[in-house]
């Protein structure tokens, strides 16, 4: 290739990467005709056209004065004729181009020389080798303010005391270098304050672009300003109105990176049009696509860079007319996730007998929905706090509710119940706010907090029943059980789960009815009245085949399997165990299949199946990672390596 463009967003390093790249190259004797270099301001008010560049570049090569042909079309002949001549090879670097216009007629008439073009822009004007420059990692961000620092005082010992803090900063410049280096000379100039002075600043600002831009140095080794805003700016002021409409509308999308559904629903376009755009905005470098793995199918998602992002928000926020456009997207990206996530949710929770959910083939296409928008999700239910979004955002968190817990996202699930709960009870709307503290509850028992579980879960019940829901009141009272069981407090445990059992009888709903004695019967186990327990166990197994759920009986037949290994029955153990196994393969639970793996070792290392045991903990390990419970699989890796 003789053509290499280097492109990126503004701030990215291309200028700093092109001329690093010449200097190295001819240290190396690949240029021996030497460099020339060219700035075409491509992005200022008033760009470089390529009859001006021309005449700089011959200035270059020895041509001025009285020999300087009076005419552009001349002078672009003697300037290929100049370079056709040079036996040796030159390097021609045209930087920070905005159009090909720029630099197409001052490409070398021959193939002996290379050129390198910079731009924030991908063109497809000619064949060229491109070269897409991307945000530092994390590391590399630390350490260009770190050597940045050290550069200056070597005693700065800052970075060394304040990682987290360094750590924050770099995160909130986006590991953007423009704002890595104008921070790293912000902290410079405060010798005496800690890093986490500047941090609190940007933090308070919400604008990283605004603290920084006040604080910047000045000019860089290049003697372009040091500034963030004017280079945002001005990559949006070159945008056709539709880009840019899709650009600000993008940037108030409640996840950092999202599905192209969403963002149709977003800017309200059909789906077809929305990528055509997003696309283009991507040849800008303000959006990039990420190409992901949701389930099985790659699927493409994007993002709009943080600083971008805070960057189109303010301009939003600026004008009133854009503040209502954005404020509609907002609502038609909610209603889409109100509907999609229902969807979803319709489906995990699907069963033999009910309507087919149309929009999810199947459970492992739903779950890799909600993996792959689980971020914009969690983050849209936050709008909960503001009256127009409160209403359709709680109603989100609870069609996340099944979800987060499957995946055992906990941190998540208490963040949406606890929003859920906050917006429903200032709406005064008593159901919602006792759904939202049924989910809590069942967040805490799962993160070990059970007697937090028991009071939250309390709340839920004391609210149904103040609505009058005796279907969800009796799921109260079932969960209750298990948050009293887990707390020690088993007598009061059984004592809920029985009210669970007769009320779910009488509301005839027969798959609750099933799930209230297989708690029952775990609970009478954990007293240790197994014979009792299995008989309660058998029962809910029977019960839930009788109403084709599946993942019901699969839990009958774990706790079935607990119960007839302590009572020295290893082999009809292993059978229950090995039904529920299959169940659980079938509804990819990751968590249950680790936990029934786990039991499955118990019991073949008890009757001195060593090898069998040892496998079963390997598998339940594997298990335990994909279902996120690195405790879990660290525990059965331990026990699988002490029997090798």
């Amino acid at each position: 290739m003789l053509i290499f463009a280097v492109t990126g967003m503004g701030g990215i390093g291309k200028t700093a990467l092109a001329v690093e790249a010449a200097h190295r190259a001819r240290a190396q004797g690949w240029f021996p005709g030497g460099t020339l270099f060219v700035d075409l301001r491509g992005y200022d008010d008033d760009p470089v056209t390529a009859d001006q560049a021309v005449l700089a570049l011959l200035n270059a090569l020895g041509v001025q004065g009285q020999d300087l042909p009076p005419t552009a079309e001349r002078q672009y002949d003697v300037y290929q004729r100049l370079l056709a001549k040079r036996r040796e090879r030159m390097l021609l670097i045209l930087d920070n181009a905005s159009d090909p216009s720029q630099y197409v007629p001052l490409l070398p008439g021959s193939d002996h020389h290379r050129v390198l073009i910079t731009s924030r822009d991908r063109s497809d004007a000619l064949p060229m080798r491109l070269i897409d420059l991307e945000a530092l990692d994390p590391a590399e961000s630390v350490a260009l303010v770190t050597r940045a620092l050290h550069e200056t005082d070597e005693r700065d010992e800052r970075p060394g005391l304040e990682p987290d803090a360094l750590r924050e900063l770099v995160d909130l410049c986006g590991h953007l270098p423009l704002a890595l280096q104008i921070a790293a000379g912000m902290l410079r100039r405060r010798r005496h304050r800690d890093i986490a002075s500047l941090v609190t600043e940007i933090r308070k600002a919400g604008d990283p672009t605004v603290v920084l831009d006040n604080g910047s140095p000045g000019t860089d080794l290049y003697g372009r300003s040091l500034v963030l805003r004017p280079v945002l700016e001005t990559s949006y002021r070159r945008l056709p109105p539709k880009q840019a409409r899709m650009l600000r509308l993008l940037c108030l999308a409640p996840g950092a990176e999202t599905g192209a559904e969403a963002i149709a629903a977003l800017v309200d376009l059909e789906l077809e049009l929305a990528l055509c755009l997003l696309e283009e905005l991507a040849a800008t470098h303000l959006v990039t696509p990420v190409r992901c793995v949701d389930g099985t199918a790659p699927t493409m998602r994007w993002r709009v860079h943080d600083l971008v992002r805070a960057f189109g928000a303010g301009v939003v926020a600026g004008e009133a007319g854009l503040r209502e456009e954005g404020e509609a997207g907002r609502e038609r990206v909610l209603g889409f996730y109100f509907l999609w996530a229902g969807a979803a949710d319709d489906r995990l929770r699907w069963l033999p007998g009910r309507r087919v959910p149309a929009r999810f083939g199947d459970r492992a296409e739903a779950l890799a929905w909600f993996d792959g928008e689980r971020a914009g999700l969690v983050a849209a239910v936050q709008w909960a706090r503001e009256e127009r979004f409160a209403a359709t955002a709680a109603r989100v968190a609870e069609r996340l509710a099944e979800y987060l817990y499957w995946r055992r996202f906990f941190d998540d699930l208490i963040t949406v119940a606890s929003t859920a709960r906050e917006a429903a009870h200032s709406a005064g709307n008593k159901l919602g706010e006792a759904i939202a503290w049924d989910h809590l509850g069942g967040a805490l028992l799962a993160e070990d907090r059970a007697e937090e579980a028991v009071e939250v879960i309390s709340r839920a019940r004391d609210l149904y029943q103040g609505t009058g829901d005796r279907h969800r009141e009796a799921i109260a009272w079932d969960n209750l059980g298990l948050a009293l069981r887990e707390a020690g407090r088993v007598e009061e445990a059984i004592e809920a789960h029985t009210l669970a059992r007769d009320l779910h009888k009488d509301t005839g709903n027969r798959r609750r009815e099933a799930k209230a004695w297989n708690n029952l019967g775990a609970a009478f186990l954990s007293l240790g009245q197994t014979v009792k327990a299995i008989e309660m166990l058998r029962r809910a197994r029977d019960l839930h085949r009788d109403v084709e759920d599946r993942r019901g009986e699969a839990d009958a037949w774990g706790n079935l399997g607990i119960a007839l290994r302590n009572t020295g029955r290893s082999e009809e153990a292993i059978d229950a165990y090995r039904k529920a196994l299959a169940i659980y393969q079938g509804f990819q639970d990751e968590y249950r299949t680790g936990s029934t793996l786990h039991n499955l070792a118990v019991v073949h290392s008890s009757v001195g199946n060593s090898a069998e045991a040892r496998a079963c903990y390997v598998q339940a390990a594997a298990a335990y990672t994909r279902a996120n419970a690195p405790t879990e699989a660290a525990l059965a890796q331990s026990r699988a390596h002490s029997l090798t």
